[in-house]
């Protein structure tokens, strides 16, 4: 069995009960699965589903595979839509802010004081630090500490899509700040899906995102490497409009270090290096 699907935790208790799947999709051969605008995540009784473990890719920044901006000073920070330290530059696109909720499963508590490290890719597809053209940049990436409530807030822009992967977003979750900065140990490495109205909104909106609609056309989220074996704790809700901003919001089940496992065989393998193309880092990751 999936262990995106295998059980879910009371968000206070702490204790296990069966999953349901909360988020659905339709697809057809080429289309993109059509998403809910009801978060998986959390249920109306306060049960939290525990994040699955996912492939960081080959563009993190987190040391595993080349820079480290983790252990940069600056990186702690929650707007993430300018380069800092060094770097100078700043990333254009539809206006996102991203709101993320965490619960500690171990204890069944708010995941007060865990840190979060975020980072994704810019309107083109292309990641900071990797991508030609942004190796000069690392916008798109830093770090917040989630308060007593286990909530953290970013400022940035809206993703592309891609050539072979769903709209999505990348994140690490550390126990503490100290660790995180450490540049070590993440204790959950996991993902964010968007839905699909709000990207096709996006994407029509900035014509930055042109090539996102082409590329969309060609994936699901049943499709997806990463996503295909479930996405029920995985996929975000989002409200406003592209004209306004928008506000993508999960809360996100942080289960105990040993729970969280290498990814499952056949869903979001460790890449190669990137391909070269500007907006094209290859698929699956």
């Amino acid at each position: 069995m999936s262990r995106r699907r295998a059980l879910t935790f009371l968000g206070i208790a702490g204790a296990a009960t069966a999953a349901t799947a909360c988020a659905t999709a339709t697809t057809t051969g080429t289309s993109s699965a059509t998403s809910t605008t009801t978060s998986a995540a959390a249920s109306d009784t306060g049960a939290v589903s525990a994040a699955p473990q996912e492939t960081a890719g080959p563009y993190p920044g987190d040391g595993s595979n080349g820079p480290n901006v983790l252990i940069e000073s600056g990186v702690v920070r929650s707007d993430i839509t300018t380069s800092f330290g060094s770097y100078s530059g700043v990333a254009e696109g539809v206006p996102m802010t991203l709101r993320l909720s965490l619960r500690d499963l171990a204890n069944g508590a708010a995941g007060a004081g865990m840190a979060v490290y975020v980072w994704h890719c810019d309107r083109s597809g292309a990641y900071s630090l990797y991508s030609p053209g942004v190796t000069d940049q690392n916008y798109l990436r830093g770090v917040q500490v989630a308060d007593e409530t286990g909530a953290v807030t970013f400022t940035s822009i809206f993703p592309a899509c891609y050539s072979g992967r769903w709209p999505h977003i990348h994140f690490e979750v550390y126990d503490s700040l100290e660790t995180a900065v450490a540049g070590s140990n993440a204790r959950l490495t996991s993902q964010i899906a968007l839905p699909q109205d709000a990207c096709e909104a996006v994407f029509a909106q900035d014509s930055g995102y042109a090539q996102s609609i082409r590329n969309m056309s060609d994936v699901s989220l049943a499709s997806d490497n990463v996503f295909g074996d479930g996405w029920d704790a995985e996929l975000a809700t989002v409200t406003g409009t592209p004209a306004s901003g928008l506000t993508v919001a999960l809360t996100i089940g942080v289960a105990a270090r040993s729970e969280n496992s290498s990814p499952e065989e056949g869903f979001g393998k460790p890449g190669g290096p990137p391909s070269g193309r500007p907006g094209g880092p290859p698929p699956g990751r």
